[in-house]
């Protein structure tokens, strides 16, 4: 499945609008940044896909398996070292309102991995870049 999205930066500094298909966004850089903090950044964007991503997928599972899960928490921490060139996402998931079992907990480690987004970036990516 191919995915295309298309951002849009004029000179107003960093103030991006972001558009997929019929749903737009806006991206922004911090204040301290020299943005003026209108939408999220680019590392919150991308905590964002897999957290969503994550939730998506257990919702799912949880569905097909007519598990009683009122709600789902996902929260992504990124932390980028650049000088080593070593991202770490630390992704932390509570399912609220639920009485699962450990078996039950270790499946659904397993499902929130499988998520598509989770195995985009624990795979080997390759940008391709063409300046017109």
């Amino acid at each position: 499945m191919a995915v295309k999205v298309k951002a849009t930066l004029g000179k107003s500094k960093y103030y991006t609008e972001v558009i997929a298909g019929e749903n737009s966004l806006i991206t922004d850089e911090p204040i301290e940044s020299g943005g003026q903090n209108k939408g999220f950044n680019p590392y919150e964007i991308l905590a964002t896909s897999l957290a969503s991503c994550t939730a998506a997928t257990l919702r799912m599972y949880i569905d097909r398996k007519s598990w009683n899960v009122e709600t789902i928490h996902v929260s992504v921490e990124l932390e980028n070292f650049p000088l080593t060139k070593v991202a770490v996402f630390k992704r932390i998931i509570d399912f609220a309102g639920s009485s699962l079992s450990e078996m039950d907990l270790a499946k659904l480690h397993k499902i929130a991995d499988a998520c598509p987004v989770h195995k985009i970036l624990t795979n080997e990516i390759e940008i391709q870049t063409k300046i017109i």
